[in-house]
This record gives C-alpha cells, sequence and structure tokens, in this order.
C-alpha cells in the first residue's frame, strides 16, 4: 500500500501517514497562504517515482512552475503537470508544453477534465509511476463559474480516480466565500479535511477525519519550501 504524508513532520507524525485513495478538502480564509502550502506540500513529496498534478486557476502554468525552479526543482526531470486554467482567458495563444496543458478557462470543466485525464495516463499508464497526487487551487474559483451540482458531478469523477488510482488528492476552497450548504456538500467527496483559521495575527491549521479525532490546531509558518509549526495555545 502507498502511504502519502504532507512532508510537515508534526502533522505525519499524529497520521502516521495517509493512506491512498485519500481526498482532502484544504479549507481557509483568503490570505491564509493556502497557495504557498499546496505548494509546499507538493514539492516536499515530489521524486522520481511520484507525479503530481496541479489544476491552477489563479496563476499561468509559466508561473507555477517557476516557483518550484526557482527553489531548486529541475522540472525537466520530475514528473509534474500543470492544468492551466488562466492563460487562455487572457486572449494569449500559448501552446501546450510538455508540464503544461491549457484549457479555455475555469468554467471549462470538460476541458479541464480532458487535460487532467491525459496527465494521468501519462503518469500512471506510460510512465509507471508508483504515486500519484491531483492538486486543485481552487475549487473556490471554479464554483465562481459554475453552478455546485456540475462542480459536484466533476468532482465526483476525479476524487473517484484517485481513489481507484491510489493517489492523493487535495483541493482547496475559500470557507468565506461559500454558504454552509455548499460546503456541506462538497464535504461528501472528501475523506477529511484540512482547517485554517485566524489565531490573533497568524493562522493556525488542524487536520480531521483521517485519525480517530482532529489533531491539535498548529500555528504555522512558511519560508520557502519548508513548514514550521507550533501547537497553538489559543486555539
Amino acid at each position: 500500500m502507498s502511504v502519502y504524508s504532507l512532508g510537515i513532520k508534526e502533522l505525519d507524525d499524529l497520521l502516521g501517514g495517509i493512506r491512498e485513495g485519500t481526498n482532502l478538502m484544504m479549507i481557509g480564509p483568503p490570505m491564509s497562504r493556502k497557495d504557498e502550502l499546496l505548494d509546499a506540500i507538493i514539492y516536499q513529496n515530489l521524486n522520481n517515482d511520484n507525479a503530481a498534478i496541479l489544476v491552477s486557476t489563479r496563476e499561468p502554468g509559466e508561473r507555477v512552475l517557476s516557483w518550484f525552479e526557482e527553489q531548486g526543482m529541475d522540472i525537466s526531470t520530475m514528473n509534474i503537470g500543470v492544468v492551466d486554467c488562466v492563460t487562455k482567458t487572457l486572449g494569449m495563444g500559448a501552446p501546450d508544453t510538455a508540464n503544461i496543458k491549457r484549457a479555455s478557462s475555469p468554467v471549462d470543466l470538460t476541458g479541464i477534465g480532458v487535460k487532467i485525464s491525459q496527465f494521468l495516463e501519462e503518469f500512471l499508464v506510460r510512465k509507471k509511476m508508483n504515486k500519484i497526487r491531483l492538486c486543485i487551487n481552487s475549487l473556490s474559483t471554479i464554483l465562481m463559474y459554475s453552478n455546485l451540482q456540475t462542480v459536484f458531478r466533476f468532482l465526483h469523477v476525479f476524487t473517484g480516480r484517485v481513489k481507484a488510482a491510489g493517489g492523493f488528492g487535495l483541493y482547496v476552497v475559500e470557507d468565506e466565500m461559500h454558504d454552509p450548504q455548499t460546503i456541506a456538500t462538497l464535504k461528501q467527496l472528501f475523506d477529511g479535511m484540512i482547517e485554517i483559521k485566524a489565531v490573533g495575527d497568524t493562522y493556525a491549521m488542524r487536520v480531521v477525519g483521517l485519525t480517530s479525532k482532529p489533531t491539535p490546531w498548529f500555528e504555522y509558518a512558511i519560508e520557502g519550501t519548508d513548514v514550521s509549526l507550533v501547537e497553538s495555545g489559543n486555539a
């Protein structure tokens, strides 16, 4: 059985590894550095025997990959694919590359699904990777353009494919952008959550649903690819 990790020691020790086929929602307020946290989790766990697919609804694919290169990653040797939902909305006719496949916009769920499937085929079937991560940043942007039922059906397909492939899915949600019913509906698709909340001038996270009780709240700081935690006394 493949066991996944977050690359954050304190949480990984408490969780004892994340079972293959797990899908998690990462939910927290705006400006809580969820983008950087997601990128750090991908970076910490990417090596030659696994792959990552990142659906980007906020940044062009080149900008996403440039962050990893700035941290010292050689993209040409890593199995990382970005589904870019931004560039074509800017009216730019950039072609697909080895690491970037472009959907027409965040509303184009069919196109996004096709591009994800192409990367899954490449990494799992052709390259026979042992582990695959699928990350969507963010579901909230997609929900701005599509109704909940359409997004639910789309997610149902791909959380199911993550389960079937023994992968790990991580999906970002802005918790102040949606009504409680929307969040409750989406939660049905996930095995647990990384919850983030404001604590004074900083933010804290915990993991819910993967162990018999939630982990403690940890305040966190992000420095490049490193996420450091301190158990929160204010939570």
